[in-house]
């Protein structure tokens, strides 16, 4: 019927998303070439002595965001439609997404900062927070409590790691590790489901 609200058609978001996860992971590495060698003639030794922290850092960025785009990808295929506050909600998820090089950074050059281990640990924990949080709304008016399996799997050592990380960040970046788990426990689910 003309005139009458259906919902925002989240697809549309798929454009806008792919491009904040594409430029954020992208900048995840545009800090790694300014690291400077203190040797003229570098051995595997000094390279890997300069450039591990970032690298790791790195890498673990790149798969957290690739965790999260995988997420919102599903869940922008699950709930075709949504309302303006469902809307908002992405839109902060994204802007999550967008300080991630920021905060991912700032962990690769101060990996054993206490300060900084609680900051990665809390903007992840942020970013798995608003995912699940739009999981529950997508799932909420289908009772499909199944759909929040990944989501929750994903958030819960986050959620933890980021408590953790005032009093133990050493265990807090054991306790990331974990949501790397999500997608296999996702299919799992799915297989039982079927």
């Amino acid at each position: 019927m003309p005139g009458q609200y259906t919902g925002f058609e989240m697809r549309r978001f798929e454009a806008l998303s792919n491009t904040i996860f594409g430029v954020a992971m992208t900048l995840l590495a545009y800090d790694i070439p300014r690291r400077q060698l203190s040797t003229d003639n570098p051995d595997w030794v000094a390279i890997w002595s300069t450039y591990k922290s970032p690298l790791l850092a790195l890498l673990l960025g790149f798969i957290i965001a690739g965790l999260f785009w995988f997420s919102h990808q599903r869940r922008l295929a699950y709930q075709p439609e949504a309302s303006r506050l469902v809307v908002i909600g992405n839109l902060l998820f994204l802007l999550s997404i967008v300080a991630l090089p920021m905060s991912t950074g700032l962990y690769g050059r101060f990996p054993d900062a206490a300060d900084i281990v609680a900051l990665y640990a809390l903007h992840l924990a942020v970013i798995s927070g608003l995912n699940l949080i739009l999981w529950f709304a997508a799932a909420l008016p289908r009772r499909d409590w199944l759909a929040l399996g990944a989501p929750s799997f994903a958030a819960l050592p986050l959620l933890l790691a980021a408590g953790v990380s005032f009093v133990a960040p050493v265990t807090a970046q054991y306790l990331w590790c974990l949501s790397f788990a999500a997608p296999v426990f996702a299919s799992l689910l799915e297989r039982r489901h079927t």
